[in-house]
């Protein structure tokens, strides 16, 4: 056991307790770490059983002393991020949200779908979560307000392209609309985004008036349909109250072990997304921290913050918080918890949907669906992680391996590994897996699942349980293995000589499919990804000591890989950069690839 935290300075800084072999177990943060880590060393007033079970596996501590709180809240943020320790409040959903960009900082603006938000002088709106309503929003401004949607540099005129003939497009490229006339779509796209209804019709209806009286009759029925569709647009947004602008809306409910937390997303007053957050073993956190474990790592995603976040309780360190989400923003934020009016009716919302979402997924729940696989498989040791192994390749070409892992409901891809196939040539899949997985196991030997599924029938089964035999000595415990079969869906075992049937709609089995489609999903995809690049790539590049440079200089001379390879080897060897040897090399293997 390590020594008392007596040393330790009093100063802020993040903690980090760590388990066996270095794992992190908790990270934490203080004003005053020696304070703060002298206090998991007394005995509590009351029994504490998370903070027990933390100081039961811990093996050695750490910490960084940070300049303030501040530095020591983004710090532990991050780290948690990182590591993902046990026993802190974690947040599995990794992916960046998609917003709408308004490139106002571009001479001719156009509008275009991220997943970052930078400050860079450009309009961001959303998130849009899910991303459904954001598609069709940029399909509908797109149709009625035209403006480009390419992302072309208009250094020199150009020819229009087809969304000019489609009259999606004014041609900007080609010099066919005046960029004040531009710059008044540009601002009529963004009163639509920003839902400024009475701006943005008082405009469109003068300009249709404008055209009218001047004759322009065909285009100034254009602009009524627009407004038709515009106004349309607005009656299917939920407006929830304009004069409540920015703020996200956060409700979360309990129940047993886990919490469910629900985010309502509220732009301009109207209602854009809503999202929901699944929280494993969090009944001994107190409100407050459980609270401040959400919102610190939700917000360290690459998400602008709103103006106001509502939330049921105060986190727990909210000054902190708040500081750093007004950084972030770069504008006042404020975390309020509101007693009466439209945004206790709104967290009230967020809570009674937080409940809904938390027992239909309890209808789901992980573990009952593993236990019934244990049963299915006759299995005796407990399974709670899954992964799947699956070899991509097309007449031995560019082949790979693929794993995906899965674990208390969600696929976890900080684990996903992809494999080029090194040591086998041809079509061997056996061979193949053999290769895939002695590298697996040298690569997640500290965390490979407990069922481990292959793509294939029997013989591939026999080759996963002959590499693993072979790595009996290394101190790991082996993976229950399984391989999965197609027409009809089947498993194979090791322990049984028929397969089991998977075609029986339980959801076990349906969750081993689903498992190991996703396993082939990413095989396909990695494999893809090396075909077209091999496809795409210049025969120069597979040559040795044909770098960057030396290729540059040999299509500057000679234009093309047909003019290099009719060459002489002195025509190549007076070149910059080169010598004989070099030009013989390269004459060699071009002549040979012919």
């Amino acid at each position: 056991m390590f020594l008392k935290p007596d040393h330790i300075p009093s100063k802020p800084g993040v903690y980090l307790f760590k388990g066996a072999k270095e794992k992190i177990l908790y990270v934490g943060k203080a004003k005053n770490l020696k304070k703060r880590l002298q206090s998991y060393f007394q005995t509590p007033s009351r029994p504490d059983v998370r903070k027990s079970a933390l100081m039961k596996d811990v093996r050695d501590l750490s910490y960084i002393v940070t300049a303030n709180e501040l530095e020591a809240f983004v710090l532990e943020a991050n780290l948690i991020k990182q590591n993902r320790p046990r026993f802190n409040v974690i947040l599995r959903d990794d992916k960046n949200y998609p917003y709408l960009k308004l490139t106002v900082n571009e001479e001719w603006p156009r509008l275009e779908v991220v997943r970052r938000v930078r400050k860079d002088g450009a309009l961001y709106f959303g998130p849009y979560v899910p991303a459904g309503a954001m598609w069709e929003i940029l399909s509908f401004i797109r149709k009625y307000f035209q403006i480009r949607d390419c992302a072309h540099r208009f250094e020199k005129r150009r020819r229009p392209c087809v969304q000019y003939q489609m009259d999606r497009c004014p041609a900007p490229c080609a010099g066919l609309v005046d960029r004040e006339d531009y710059m008044r779509r540009i601002e009529e796209v963004r009163l639509f985004l920003v839902g400024e209804k009475k701006d943005l019709l008082e405009n469109l209806r003068t300009t249709m008036e404008r055209l009218s009286e001047a004759l322009h009759y065909e285009d100034a029925v254009k602009i009524r349909d627009r407004i038709r569709a515009i106004e349309q647009a607005w009656e299917s947004q939920k407006v929830v109250d304009p004069s409540l602008g920015d703020i996200d809306v956060v409700g979360y409910f309990m129940t047993g072990n886990d919490a469910l937390f629900k985010v309502l997303f509220i732009r301009n007053g109207i209602m854009i997304g809503s999202k929901d957050f699944f929280l494993r073993y969090a009944a001994d956190i107190p409100e407050p921290e459980l609270m401040q474990g959400f919102l610190s790592q939700f917000y360290t995603k690459e998400i602008m913050p709103p103006s106001e976040i509502i939330v049921p309780v105060q986190p727990e360190e909210a000054k902190s918080l708040t500081a750093w989400l007004k950084k972030k923003r770069a504008g006042l934020v404020k975390i309020i918890s509101p007693k009466a009016g439209k945004k206790r009716e709104l967290l009230k919302m967020a809570t009674e949907n937080a409940m809904i979402a938390c027992r239909n997924r309890k209808e789901e729940d992980p573990a009952a669906i593993l236990k019934d696989l244990q049963e299915k498989l006759q299995v005796d040791s407990t399974i709670e992680s899954i992964g799947a192994c699956d070899i991509s390749n097309i007449s031995g070409s560019e082949a790979i391996g693929a794993f995906v892992y899965w674990v208390g409901g969600e696929f976890r891809k900080d684990r996903y590994r992809r494999l080029k196939i090194q040591t086998v040539s041809g079509i061997d899949d056996y061979a193949m897996m053999g290769e895939v997985l002695e590298r697996l196991i040298g690569n997640l030997a500290e965390t490979l699942p407990d069922l481990l599924i292959i793509d294939g029938g029997r013989g591939h089964l026999e080759t996963a349980r002959k590499v693993f035999e072979r790595q009996g000595k290394r101190p790991m415990k082996a993976p229950v293995l399984i391989a999965l079969a197609k027409d009809p869906d089947r498993a194979f075992l090791l322990t049984a000589d028929l397969p089991a049937d998977l075609e029986d709609r339980r959801k076990s089995s349906l969750l081993l499919k689903r498992i190991r489609d996703e396993a082939h999903r990413f095989a396909i995809g990695y494999h893809r990804t090396l075909r077209d690049r091999e496809l795409f790539q210049s025969p120069l590049e597979r040559i040795p000591g044909i770098g960057k440079k030396r290729r540059l200089e040999l299509l500057r001379v000679f234009g093309s890989i047909e003019e290099i390879r009719n060459a002489s080897v002195d025509d190549i060897a007076n070149l910059k950069g080169f010598h004989k040897g070099i030009a013989e090399n390269l004459l060699h293997v071009l002549r040979r690839i012919k």
